[in-house]
């Protein structure tokens, strides 16, 4: 079964309008006083932590999406839900993270978001949807239809002036990546030959609003290596942002510069993968040739 465009807008506006509600919900929620509790998940804390606000913010989501699931058999695949496979064998499954970046939202930080994609069995994303419920900006994305940041028609310039820094997103666990020091030399290298002024790194966002930031800034990236330990992320953290780069005409891949896997039969994790978004398809290939190993 192929969902048609009408239904394609329909279900991007019904994810649009429960994602930014449940970002005032995230939003009403960060300072008070909330339990962290742990689940199995990767190898780092940030994949092992979740609160009762995200339980509460996926339930509200699947709770809105629910009649469409069963008016379009749809799958479900959301974080805080053991998976239930339903993405292998649906036309179409709903792929939800609730709150990415929750460790974050517990120490009061900003660069956490809500994201919600629709990705056909083949793993190709039909719609993105993100909320940024610190900056009240949502982001919505429709396959062969286009790309609104708050409702309003957008297209981020893919080149401008090299003047400023090279702006690298990362994870905080890069900081700490054995090749480092080595990405940071073929980085600056990179930005010294392109006119910018050295590197900038920001450390202090999850998966999804790191690669939201790289559209809302120009002369960036965010990318991630490939790991042998589950991690990594999961396919709930890039599906969303993957369609809105994809619409946009952006850089998107895995580190080896391949499209991006994001319905793998044997896990969620993405570790084996690595990713990449970028909007200057140099400065990718540039990521993609680094030896990572």
């Amino acid at each position: 079964m192929e969902l048609s465009n009408t239904v394609l807008e329909h279900l991007a506006d019904m994810a649009a309008i429960v994602a930014k509600e449940v970002g005032v919900y995230i939003k009403s929620q960060q300072y008070k006083l909330i339990g962290v509790q742990s689940k199995l998940g990767g190898d780092s804390i940030a994949s092992q932590v979740f609160t009762e606000v995200d339980l509460e913010s996926q339930r509200l989501i699947v709770e809105a999406l629910l009649s469409s699931i069963k008016q379009y058999d749809l799958g479900l695949l959301a974080e805080e839900s053991s998976d239930d496979n339903s993405r292998l064998v649906k036309d179409y499954f709903w792929c939800i993270d609730p709150l990415d970046g929750t460790l974050l939202f517990t120490e009061g930080k900003e660069g956490f978001a809500v994201s919600i994609a629709l990705l056909s069995q083949a793993g190709i994303p039909q719609l993105g949807i993100v909320c940024d419920p610190v900056n009240q900006i949502s982001y919505k994305a429709i396959k062969g239809i286009g790309v609104w940041r708050n409702g309003i028609s957008w297209t981020p310039e893919k080149t401008g002036d090299n003047s400023g820094p090279l702006r690298l997103f990362c994870d905080r666990s890069f900081l700490k990546h054995t090749n480092y020091a080595k990405s940071m030399l073929l980085l600056d290298d990179f930005a010294c030959k392109n006119g910018m002024t050295g590197v900038e790194v920001h450390s202090q966002a999850g998966a999804v609003m790191n690669a939201i930031a790289v559209l809302e800034n120009k002369n960036a990236c965010y990318f991630k290596f490939p790991k042998k330990q589950n991690g990594g992320g999961s396919i709930w953290d890039y599906a969303a942002t993957a369609c809105i780069f994809k619409e946009l005409g952006f850089w998107v891949s895995n580190i080896r510069g391949e499209e991006l896997e994001l319905n793998n039969v044997e896990s969620t994790f993405m570790n084996h993968q690595g990713v990449v978004f970028s909007k200057n398809m140099d400065l990718a290939m540039c990521i993609v040739s680094m030896d990572y190993k």
